[in-house]
């Protein structure tokens, strides 16, 4: 069980690391090309003049979701690049919600905070970034939150807010707001869901819940996925409550929304993950989950949303297809055509934090990228930091972004598991910013193993 145990947790946030091919010819180097269509980024800091990012917003042109990715899970740049996105996503094309490859659970209890001040964010960042989340524990999204909450200060009547989008772990907040609607307004239930959800709800933090959790048998773990299941259908066929249709109607559909949550974790726990079919089709269960969440998130509140991910997860077809069989960009492309815009990424050198070789956690760093691979050719560009369309490139670049080469795509783990990604830029995002050198973020907490 603790072999099946760290390679799941590893999976859930892990896209391995690659080596490069040989590199093109000068009379066939499409730099130049490159070069034409690339515009500058002045900064990769939020702070300050975004006048820069206009490009961007051209690109985006009327997307309702747009996964911005990252080639390394903590490098500042990055985390960092992704608050300056979203201020001016916010503040010049309308978008309202950022959303994380985090816990459904652990963005409710954020979003009180973005939206009402409600709670320290360090201490709910400390408490709910654990486990397979433990990364997110760092200062880019602490600054971020708290420019949230700024933003939100000085415009009450038009917020924005935050989102968690996956299923990792179901806190109790969910099983209180669950039975407190059945509470409310279906009474006579309230036995029944209790009994359904008899002991699930968690009672210690995140680390040892989880790492609990999947020390239970695969049978135990179906039949609970069986009670969720039953719960959500229950609950799903019952009317709205007592109020005005619209806000019974409101309460009814998060009330379900929640108990999906929950079910959607029980369920991505119940996969045989000994078995290596049953954990990529987990892993594809996972993806569709993300994008159903975002998908959910953007038509019920109407808000624009950025998703925040990586790489591998906002790609609009999967790195690697024996792990992840299909990923959130490509199950987002499905349900919203063109107004899904997928962004990667690249960096040419630098640092990141990873679980290394012997457990620890620690900033590793890589050299220039080789020869061959996609970032050596797009650091050839002129241009520190640039952002590009890969859509519009110049028909003499169009057959080198076409064409599959090796790229780096860094999950939790250095040295990852030996992966070797080919990626054809154009066939896989939209859009690339590619940053010359990267530096490792900042952690409020170490990960803990179970983080791998």
């Amino acid at each position: 069980m603790r072999q099946h145990r760290s390679a799941l947790l590893a999976l859930l946030l892990s896209l391995g690391t690659v080596v490069a091919a040989a590199p093109p010819s000068p009379a066939e180097s499409p730099v130049p090309a490159l070069e034409r269509d690339a515009h500058p980024l002045r900064t990769t800091e939020p702070q300050g003049n975004v006048d820069d990012l206009r490009p961007v917003g051209r690109m985006v042109k009327d997307a309702r979701v747009v996964g911005l990715g990252e080639a390394t899970h903590s490098s500042h740049e990055f985390f960092a690049m992704k608050h300056r996105v979203f201020r001016y996503l916010v503040e010049e094309k309308g978008f309202r919600s950022f959303a994380l490859e985090g816990s459904w659970s652990t963005g409710l209890r954020l979003n009180d905070y973005v939206l009402h001040g409600k709670g320290d964010p360090r201490r709910i960042m400390r408490e709910e970034f654990q486990s397979i989340y433990s990364w997110w524990n760092n200062t880019d999204y602490l600054n971020l939150l708290t420019w949230m909450r700024s933003y939100n200060s000085r415009h009450p009547h038009d917020p924005v807010q935050f989102m968690g989008d996956d299923f990792g772990y179901a806190g109790p907040e969910l099983y209180d707001r669950v039975t407190g609607h059945v509470a409310k307004a279906h009474p006579t239930l309230l036995p029944r869901f209790a009994e359904l959800y008899r002991g699930l709800r968690p009672t210690t933090g995140v680390d040892a819940h989880v790492n609990g959790y999947l020390k239970r048998p695969l049978a135990e773990r179906k039949e609970i996925a069986d009670r969720t299941g039953r719960a959500l259908d229950l609950l799903k066929r019952q009317r709205p409550g007592a109020g005005t249709a619209r806000e019974a109607g409101e309460a009814h559909a998060w009330a379900v929304q929640h108990a999906t949550a929950i079910d959607q974790t029980a369920r991505g726990y119940a996969f045989d993950f000994d078995d290596p079919q049953q954990a990529a089709a987990g892993m594809r269960y996972r993806d569709a989950v993300m994008a159903d969440n975002v998908a959910w998130w953007q038509q019920h509140t109407g808000d624009k949303v950025m998703l925040s991910a990586h790489d591998g997860h906002v790609a609009l077809r999967t790195y690697d297809p024996k792990h992840y069989p299909k990923v959130q960009g490509s199950f987002l492309r499905d349900k919203l055509g063109a107004r899904y815009v997928s962004i990667s990424m690249t960096f040419d050198r630098g640092s990141f934090n990873a679980t290394g070789a012997d457990g620890r956690v620690r900033a590793h760093t890589v050299g220039p990228a080789k020869p061959g691979s996609n970032e050596y050719t797009l650091d050839r560009v002129r241009h520190r930091d640039y952002v590009l369309d890969l859509r519009t490139a110049p028909p003499a670049a169009r057959a080198w972004l076409a064409t599959a080469r090796t790229t780096r795509s860094i999950g939790t783990e250095y040295p990852g598991p030996g992966t070797e990604f080919q990626i054809a830029l154009a066939r896989s995002h939209d859009i690339v910013v590619h940053l010359h050198q990267v530096g490792a973020a900042r952690l409020l907490a170490a990960p803990s193993p179970a983080g791998k």
